[in-house]
């Protein structure tokens, strides 16, 4: 038995010594050696395969590479913890709450993500894509837009912010790339067009996001958060929700426009929220509004002292027969307001400080008032 067992061993490692002879007679003079023991793999790797020449890519192929590759020095990876108590023993357990994706904002340390990506959760990380870990600080958020900023702690040296883009001049059909660690995996690019402009995305706040992007670039779970890129690597969009019943990429994904995102940022950074532009109003809820037949944003209340007081704005008034509805607004610059996410998106749009024209209606007369916007709570 044991005779037999040995022999069929023998006379494969008999063939594999002639195997090895031959395969090394037929080796290219320069065909490169292994790496010796203590060698860095990254340098054995590409010390033992041949470097692809430029002309080995197509122009579009070479773009996307070179784009991915400075991308991915700046793409990072959210983890969201909730902590929560221990019914029986009172412990506080740490309970992951999923991953999402970031970008470097700047070499101070701030991350970009989505707010839903850290909506729930009580305690957070980053992970840079040289895969060094920091605990992450949230310093501001706009959920009426799904966008938050972190904090890290992490040296200049290992931050590399991504370029800004612009939004406003996208056209359908053009190359977009989307970077991101879906599943938690590791940076991943997929590649598509800009589908459409224009779409409406309802945010955690309930609030609809408008002017949003959409794109056939795969958005799988775990790449919210992540910078949607043209074709010369500069941010246009955060990626930020998929349309799919099956809750996988089906071809349909949506980010936030970059426009929005230079605007809010550096208010997150600065004030932890944004700085929301007004005149000194509340608006009756649309619901309201909507079930009484009255078009546009109606003005429940005027703030004393607030532009809109210094200018006549009306609020709903009491009378014998219960309430009287005072002025609508239908109008900002000229852009018809049906709704009171229309004229809060009229002046994020102007921005605080900026001069602007309404269009009021009151008891079926229209008139015209010119304001300037300024910072409300």
């Amino acid at each position: 038995m044991k005779a037999r067992f040995i022999m069929p061993i023998a006379g494969v490692f008999t063939a594999g010594i002639l195997f090895a002879w031959i395969l090394q007679q037929r080796l290219p003079p320069e065909a490169p050696a292994l790496a010796r023991p203590g060698h860095d793999a990254a340098q054995a790797a590409q010390t033992a395969s041949p470097t692809r020449g430029s002309d080995d890519f197509t122009a579009e192929e070479s773009r996307n590479i070179e784009v991915f590759r400075h991308a991915s020095a700046s793409v990072v990876n959210v983890t969201s913890i909730a902590l929560q108590r221990d019914f029986f023993t009172l412990d506080v357990m740490q309970i992951p709450q999923g991953s999402g994706s970031g970008f470097v904002w700047d070499d101070r340390g701030h991350i970009v993500t989505n707010f839903h990506v850290i909506e729930n959760g009580s305690t957070f990380s980053v992970t840079l894509p040289d895969q060094t870990d920091y605990d992450a600080e949230v310093i501001g958020a706009a959920p009426d837009k799904d966008l938050a900023v972190l904090h890290i702690k992490a040296p200049a040296s290992h931050l590399v912010p991504l370029p800004l883009g612009r939004s406003f001049d996208l056209v359908v059909g053009q190359t977009v790339l989307a970077v991101g660690n879906p599943f938690g995996l590791d940076n991943s690019l997929t590649v598509g067009v800009v589908s459409a402009l224009g779409r409406e995305l309802r945010s955690p706040s309930g609030r609809i996001i408008r002017d949003v992007i959409q794109t056939d670039a795969a958005i799988n779970p775990g790449n919210s958060g992540g910078p949607l890129l043209d074709s010369r690597g500069r941010v246009v969009g955060v990626n930020s929700a998929i349309y799919s019943p099956s809750g996988a990429s089906a071809g349909i994904g949506f980010a936030v426009p970059v426009d929005i995102v230079r605007r809010l940022v550096p208010q997150l950074i600065d004030h932890g929220k944004p700085i929301q532009p007004g005149i000194g109003i509340t608006v009756l809820s649309d619901r309201v509004a909507q079930r009484s037949g009255l078009k546009g944003a109606v003005v429940y209340q005027v703030q004393q002292g607030g532009p809109a007081a210094r200018a006549g704005i009306e609020g709903l008034r009491r009378s014998r027969g219960g309430m009287t509805v005072g002025d609508r607004i239908v109008s900002v610059n000229g852009k018809p307001i049906e709704t009171s996410d229309d004229l809060f998106d009229a002046f994020e749009a102007a921005g605080v400080g900026s001069p602007v024209e309404l269009t009021l209606s009151r008891d079926g007369k229209q008139r015209q008032v010119s304001l300037r916007l300024v910072a409300v709570e």
